[in-house]
């Protein structure tokens, strides 16, 4: 089999080539840019041969991106793109030439530390901050008590003296390098991103460890969840399209979109759930179904917003799902609901007031 690079795959698509020396770079997302030129939050790392977008999470390797970007299916993607790259049939192709960009300044970024560090200094960092008002009911509003947000660790985005947190962490013992959101100013101070208002969300693993964090912000239309990142910042860190696990371990899940979401299902049925940031992110998912498989999972039962099927990126990348599901040998089915009830957290708060 032919091994494909991802130069092969941006060349053939026809997506922009990477500034001269450079083999991580930024491209429109798919998904989540809206064809907005000025829009490029999609890295493509031509080194490992991988791509990520920071913000909606989607990411994978060569043939992902194939498949995500022409919309052909994942499992048919190495012939359709050997196809292209070699259509007189023979056993071997020629590899386009490289355009390069002009050279562009590069921002040193740290490798994410292990998650047993994030977890400490992010719990430390929540400890500081507080829910306003207006945030705890609307929480409240989605079906959450008080102890429920107590446990869950919700809390508003700082807007100031975030320098003074930053300090205060690294006076404490907690490491800042190499965590997602914090980076260093031009006057090598530590300092933690500045997001607009909103929910801090605890993104956490099957053992309960915050892996990052993502913001439900107020006052936006479009996207309004997004990933604590410092991704581009000096010794900054980006973020990645972790899952979410809330609940006992069992061995049936239920699988949603949205880490709130999924709390709040968890908060009103008492299931178990795992939530990814989009249909379409399945690289990190693997990764946790394997260690629920190894814990006794045996069946997951998906629960995506009603009107999932009406997108067709959602709609392939669920195609995807399945597909996954099947190759790992899980036993899998479909909630389906009321569709005046956009999603399962809605409909199941909805039948509690009744």
């Amino acid at each position: 089999m032919e091994l494909f690079r991802m130069a092969d795959v941006i060349s053939v698509l026809e997506l922009p080539q990477p500034p001269w020396g450079q083999s991580s770079y930024y491209v429109q997302c798919p998904c989540c840019d809206d064809n907005n030129p000025r829009k490029k939050h999609l890295n493509i790392n031509l080194k490992k041969d991988v791509f990520r977008c920071p913000k909606c999470g989607v990411s994978g390797g060569v043939l992902d991106l194939y498949a995500l970007v022409s919309g052909v299916a994942r499992d048919k993607a190495y012939k359709a793109l050997a196809e292209r790259l070699n259509p007189t049939g023979s056993n071997s192709y020629v590899r386009p030439k490289r355009k390069p960009l002009p050279k562009q300044t590069f921002v040193e970024e740290y490798p994410m530390t292990d998650v047993e560090t994030r977890h400490a200094t992010y719990n430390a960092l929540l400890a500081k901050l507080s829910l306003a008002n207006d945030h705890r009911q609307n929480l409240i509003n989605r079906g959450l008590t008080d102890e429920d947000i107590e446990r869950l660790g919700y809390k508003t985005t700082p807007l100031i003296g975030l320098p003074i947190l930053a300090k205060q962490l690294r006076t404490e013992g907690y490491y800042l390098s190499g965590v997602p959101g914090f980076y260093k100013t031009e006057t090598d101070s530590w300092t933690f991103i500045s997001e607009k208002r909103g929910i801090l969300i605890p993104v956490r693993d099957p053992n309960g460890l915050i892996q990052g964090l993502q913001v439900r912000l107020d006052d936006v239309q479009r996207r309004k969840f997004r990933w604590v990142s410092s991704a581009e910042k000096k010794d900054g860190c980006r973020a990645d399209g972790w899952t979410h696990f809330v609940g006992e371990m069992s061995s049936t899940v239920i699988l949603t979109e949205g880490p709130m979401k999924a709390d709040v299902i968890n908060a009103l049925s008492g299931l178990t759930v795992i939530a990814v940031p989009g249909v379409n992110t399945l690289t990190q998912l693997k990764l946790t179904l394997d260690v629920l498989k190894a814990r006794g999972l045996q069946k997951v039962m998906t629960a995506f917003d009603m009107d999932f099927s009406l997108n067709k990126n959602v709609q392939m990348g669920f195609n995807n799902l399945l597909s996954l599901l099947n190759d790992m040998e899980f036993k899998y089915g479909t909630y389906l609901w009321d569709t005046q009830y956009k999603g399962l957290d809605d409909y199941i708060w909805a039948q509690k007031n009744k």
